[in-house]
């Protein structure tokens, strides 16, 4: 159920495109018990002027080739959950499509359950 946004800049081919949704999904799948079929993602190609960051805040050295990733979730996972998605996330993106850890920016925005449709205008997870 969750609903990821992610934003990177504009001019990847469109199959390293793909390969960022398909990296951020396994590491979901993986590791907080998403399942597979529940893939829900925008993505979003912005230009030089649309991707705004600091690149050295915290001592970490990113570059152009940030990606943003805004988890919409329901409320309930732990902290070692968590912990384990951002390694995870910044692992398989590291393979696949090759994207430097530092240039992984990860956010999630936990939701109560009731603040879901996901289709049909019926609160989906409300019973």
């Amino acid at each position: 159920m969750p609903l990821v946004k992610i934003s990177l800049r504009s001019g990847r081919p469109a199959e390293y495109v793909r390969a960022v949704g398909r990296s951020v999904h396994r590491a979901m799948v993986e590791t907080i018990n998403v399942p597979e079929a529940d893939e829900f993602q925008i993505i979003t190609e912005n230009s030089a002027a649309e991707i705004v960051y600091h690149p050295t805040f915290l001592g970490i050295q990113r570059t152009d080739g940030i990606v943003i990733v805004q988890i919409y979730l329901g409320v309930g996972r732990t902290i070692e959950q968590k912990q384990t998605l951002y390694s995870r996330m910044v692992e398989r993106l590291k393979d696949d499509p090759g994207i430097a850890p530092a240039d992984v920016f990860i956010n999630l925005v936990e939701t109560p359950m009731e603040n879901w449709s996901l289709g049909n205008g019926a609160a989906t997870f409300v019973r």
